[in-house]
């Protein structure tokens, strides 16, 4: 079941993380604040249209015999994703960037642990986006391409390396070395290909509820996107530069859904 194809396709996303906590040994300052809102815009864009032509559109087309009810294994599984983000938000200790004050459960752990646990939160429904379009392909229930899952993979890779860089770059800065900062920078995306694998297993025992599994990974990643990703390239002084980047990500992704798929 796991060809070289899927196994590569589920460790291209971390690839990504990984070239861009490298950006600490070359880069001698920390992120400017526009890059940081350039680099969150993008990653959201992406996100966003990787949620709607990977995942939603497949899962609806996938319950096309349902009728004017196509839409409802969409509409719950999203919630579904929505709800057990909410859930790991409020359970998990993290710090968002540049923020303050830490979100879920009081806890003693460093600042620089709870921004590496933030990654991680919404590393998470990635990686199970990527899983979820992996066992589509892999069941041929969900008519989704190996073009369409690669693209998938390549878009969570591009978003990837300047989320490596938004970690790597401010831990260094807190007075981390360059190697631990990056050490830690590419642990925060190991998540990924771990919750890819787990979703491929899961979605090989109940392939019926691939149109659920779908969504839910949309849901998952759209949460990220409006609790953490816009805030933080809104944040601050007024700039367009978040928005104008949102759209790129946004046209990259779909070009490469398009394109590949």
């Amino acid at each position: 079941m796991f060809t070289n194809e899927i196994i590569a396709g589920l460790l291209i996303p971390f690839a990504g993380t990984a070239a861009g906590s490298a950006c600490v040994f070359f880069m001698k300052k920390g992120l400017d604040i526009r890059l940081q809102k350039a680099l969150s815009g993008f990653a959201g864009g992406v996100m966003v249209a990787a949620s709607v032509w990977s995942l939603i559109i497949p899962a609806m087309e996938q319950s096309a015999d349902m009728g004017r009810l196509a839409f409802l294994p969409a509409f719950i599984g999203f919630w579904l994703g929505i709800l057990f983000l909410l859930i790991l938000d409020n359970t998990i200790p993290h710090l968002h960037l540049n923020a303050e004050e830490a979100e879920g459960p009081g806890s003693h752990l460093a600042r620089t642990t709870m921004m590496v646990l933030a990654v991680v939160l919404h590393n998470i429904p990635e990686g199970m986006a990527v899983g979820v379009v992996y066992a589509g392909y892999i069941s041929g229930s969900a008519d989704i391409t190996a073009g369409g899952a690669l693209a998938l993979s390549l878009g969570i890779a591009i978003q990837n390396f300047p989320e490596g860089a938004i970690i790597s770059m401010p831990l260094y800065a807190a007075g981390k070395s360059k190697g631990r900062a990056f050490m830690d920078g590419v642990l925060s995306g190991a998540v990924e290909p771990l919750a890819g694998l787990l979703t491929i297993l899961a979605a090989a025992v109940i392939v019926p509820a691939m149109p659920y599994l779908l969504s839910f990974a949309a849901g998952a990643m759209i949460y990220v996107v409006v609790e953490e990703l816009i805030p933080e390239m809104a944040e601050g002084e007024h700039s367009h530069i978040g928005v104008l980047l949102f759209a790129v990500g946004f046209t990259v992704m779909m070009a490469l859904d398009v394109a590949l798929g």
